[in-house]
């Protein structure tokens, strides 16, 4: 939720973050509007309430006639008491419901626009020359071929059993997801994260927490006999975490690996990447999630950002890191980097992490605060970012693939697949 202070001392900061995100930027002068209704009722209510009080004083101690009049005053002012309490709060709830659609404000320097107007910022990595390596007729198969002669993906029978977009991973697959999760879950360790295993169902209150039943309520699986929802991410369980808490930021942050399945309807996206498993409905994630003093979220930011690049050469893909435009940002986010490999068989990139400061958006909403070294207490700030997803199987094998179909393994990977360097096609 955005911070009512900053919506009152810079409301042109706020407009100009709806105007760069796409967003309407007149819910900014609805919002202080009803903040000043507000303020003026309660402001209202609070001095007839003071002057009931005391009007109760003086009916105790009169007689006759003048306690009759005076009853018959407190009457009046009860009712006029009554309306303008009802009126506080109504004007309190209205404020609450257009607070609650109005973004996190973007940090400076972000791009404008949509989604194709990111900012490249660094290149990381050559893509291989297969024509040049293995000869100009050599045919570069992607991830499902490849996957299918390693016995590694099987997209056939995961929609015989669950429908369009799921699958198995057999043998070395499921092998290469676990190897690539844990090596994840190790550098998140010697970060200093906690790991964690997750629930992947999630109360009402805290997915809205999170931001996520905003524009992108339609990605959301939710069971309605349960009134609990499937994440798509283990940021949402990790942001819930400590909420209503009040929690010690002063020896620095907290650190938080989660490990778990993320569900995604991937609604919107008919016709988009159907084949193999690069957008599907079920994965693996190890997401990093971090609660630190507002005062450093920007450099907590960076630290994450070079995290998941440290984790991307450990399996030697060539990727680049992007700017996220204000206009493809999550509701909660401030600033978004996104990492991206090379697909060879499309001669594409294709996003592998992101990574998001939130600022303190989510913790508000949430009712996260931290505590002050003068002892009193603030929203504390929340960031996430991607260390590791299955859908990083599809660089491995489209990047390391052989000419007779084989994958070498990245070194970083090896000692989580006892010492394999090639995978090799089954039967081989």
């Amino acid at each position: 939720m955005i911070d009512l202070r900053l919506l009152r001392d810079t409301p042109d900061a706020v407009r100009t973050s709806q105007t760069l995100r796409g967003d309407d930027p007149s819910l900014v002068d609805t919002a202080l509007a009803l903040d000043e209704r507000r303020r003026a009722a309660q402001t209202d209510f609070e001095r007839l309430r003071a002057e009931q009080k005391s009007l109760g004083k003086e009916v105790a101690q009169a007689k006759g006639e003048e306690k009759a009049a005076l009853l018959a005053r407190a009457k009046g002012l009860a009712e006029q008491v009554k309306a303008l309490g009802a009126d506080a709060d109504a004007a309190a709830a209205e404020l609450d419901a257009v607070l609650w659609r109005i973004s996190n404000v973007v940090h400076d320097g972000v791009p404008a626009g949509g989604e194709d107007d990111y900012v490249v910022l660094k290149h990381v990595g050559t893509p291989r020359d297969l024509a040049a390596e293995y000869g100009p007729d050599f045919r570069v198969r992607d991830h499902l071929e490849l996957g299918e002669l390693l016995g590694a993906i099987d997209t056939e029978r995961g929609a015989k059993v669950s429908g369009a977009r799921f699958y198995y991973l057999t043998g070395i697959g499921a092998r290469l997801e676990l190897a690539l999760l844990n090596a994840a879950m190790d550098r998140a360790s010697a970060a200093g994260f906690t790991p964690m295993i997750t629930p992947t169902l999630v109360k009402p209150e805290i997915m809205r927490g999170t931001g996520f039943l905003g524009a992108h309520a339609d990605e959301i699986y939710r069971l309605e006999a349960d009134d609990l929802y499937l994440v798509g991410t283990s940021e949402v369980a990790l942001a819930g975490y400590h909420a209503d808490e009040i929690l010690d930021l002063q020896g620095g942050p907290v650190r938080y690996a989660g490990w778990s399945a993320c569900y995604r309807r991937e609604a919107g996206s008919y016709g988009k990447d159907t084949r193999g498993i690069i957008r599907v409905h079920q994965f693996h994630k190890v997401e990093m999630f971090v609660y630190a003093s507002a005062d450093e979220s920007r450099a907590e930011h960076e630290r994450l950002l070079a995290l998941e690049e440290e984790m991307l050469g450990l399996v030697e893909v060539p990727y680049r890191v992007i700017d996220t435009a204000a206009g493809d940002l999550g509701s909660s986010a401030a600033r978004k980097y996104d990492c991206e490999a090379w697909l060879p068989s499309q001669q594409r990139w294709l996003e592998l992490t992101s990574t998001s400061d939130c600022t303190t958006f989510q913790a508000r909403r949430l009712g996260v605060r931290e505590r002050t070294a003068t002892g009193e207490t603030r929203a504390a700030a929340t960031l996430n970012g991607t260390l590791g997803t299955t859908r990083w199987i599809v660089a491995i094998l489209e990047n390391h693939q052989q000419a007779d179909g084989s994958v070498r393994v990245p070194e970083g990977l090896r000692p989580y697949l006892g010492g394999l360097d090639v995978l090799r096609p089954a039967g081989a």
